[in-house]
């Protein structure tokens, strides 16, 4: 592509962190205290987290991906259990399945959100119940790209089935559905519900890495006991003042616990988030009116009751609309200075899930077909208002040269 006006003089990352002095002060405190690993910070940025969204107790862990693995071991998930998830989404979702011996089932998508479908969740359980040899324990659901799932219908076939939940909100902070804080466990309907955060550098909030898992004061006390090697008292417990040397392994438990030097960062990302949302609110909004009527692309939005994240903008191409493919569409955009990914690569097309469990790309026609259209464009509290209107005359421009 020859120069223009159009281009940008500078890269715009995809999704860079917003570190500021706070944060760089508050590690310093850390570092400079008697306390770097899980002690007094962490502790508050438990309480602080929880209280954010409205959750009895939470458990500050190093990633998500171990909030969901605690999760699945506090319920005592192992093998013989099913656990079912989407397809669309990372792989860390369905690897912790693996890693407690249980099996993924995976579940097709609704086209309008890429969330896991409720009657796609629906018919394969009763498959899984049909075959007669795995038994059904946990819904795993994805809040992808920060909007949340249709939880009426999968609380509704939770309860009717007697499973467990475990909302992977790796996205969705922070996010509500029909006025309830994704993170929030105490839903009426006797439902077992447990929710799993990250901190990771690209997420809404940034421990640089990092996670939190929230739910019940009883689940959580269980899950604490997974998170540190089964010990029951950790570290605090035993060198803190009139701390006991004395601890017993009760669990065979992990290593997993987050340090107070992440914690020092959370606390302050905590205090900055609503500005921060404010932010990405303002970028998707100019997003939305710069593409609106661009008939190669169709770009998300929030349904009724639903308030997202906002932590993805994934757009999806009309291909039929364009004399080129997603990858060179990608492509186009680095020209033009403009990061961009695609989210997500379907964890069935997989070749370890593939090859283990024998699935064809068309088993999820929805997420495979979604995903062959699937780029999201840059969206973090550092853009501007002039970097937001940079990548949308990108994407005009793109769809005006190559469109059909």
């Amino acid at each position: 592509m020859g120069q223009n006006e159009r281009v940008r003089a500078e890269f715009l990352p995809f999704s860079p962190p917003n570190i500021g002095d706070d944060e760089i002060a508050g590690v310093v405190d850390a570092l400079r205290s008697d306390w770097i690993t899980t002690g007094p910070k962490t502790k508050r940025f438990e309480a602080e987290f929880a209280d954010y969204v409205n959750a009895p107790a939470a458990l500050a862990l190093s990633s998500c991906t171990d909030a969901l693995q605690v999760a699945l071991a506090a319920h005592g998930v192992g093998p013989g259990d099913a656990v079912f998830t989407t397809t669309m989404t990372f792989c860390s979702t369905v690897h912790v399945i693996e890693h407690v011996g249980a099996i993924p089932i995976l579940v097709d998508v609704d086209p309008a959100t890429l969330n896991m479908s409720p009657a796609a969740l629906d018919a394969a359980i009763d498959e899984v119940v049909a075959g007669g040899i795995l038994t059904p324990r946990c819904i795993m659901p994805v809040h992808y790209a920060g909007h949340p799932c249709d939880m009426h219908a999968i609380d509704a076939i939770a309860a009717s089935r007697g499973l467990h939940l475990i909302e992977d909100a790796a996205h969705a902070l922070p996010a509500t559905f029909d006025g309830r804080m994704i993170g929030d466990p105490t839903v009426d309907g006797g439902i077992s519900r447990s929710t799993a955060f990250s901190f990771y550098a690209t997420k809404n909030l940034t421990t640089a890495e990092g996670g939190m898992l929230t739910g019940s004061t009883e689940f959580i006390d269980e899950a604490r006991l997974w998170s540190l090697h089964g010990l029951n008292r950790d570290a605090w417990n035993r060198y803190g003042k009139g701390g006991s040397w004395f601890y017993e392994v009760v669990r065979p438990g992990f290593k997993c616990n987050m340090t107070d030097i992440q914690a020092a960062i959370g606390l302050v990302q905590l205090q900055r988030l609503e500005s921060f949302q404010q932010r990405r609110r303002a970028i998707v909004d100019s997003y939305l009116a710069d593409l609106d009527g661009l008939p190669a692309v169709d770009a998300p939005r929030e349904l009724p009751g639903s308030v997202s994240a906002l932590h993805l903008f994934p757009i999806r191409l009309r291909l039929d609309r364009l004399t080129i493919d997603r990858s060179r569409f990608i492509s186009e955009l680095g020209e033009r200075n403009i990061g961009s990914s695609v989210h997500f690569i379907p964890v069935h097309l997989h070749p370890y899930y593939a090859n283990k469990y024998g699935f064809a790309p068309d088993d999820f026609p929805i997420a495979l077909a979604e995903y062959e259209r699937l780029v999201s464009l840059p969206l973090n509290n550092q853009m501007t208002l002039e970097d937001a209107s940079d990548v949308a005359d990108a994407v005009r421009e793109i769809c005006d040269v190559f469109g059909r």
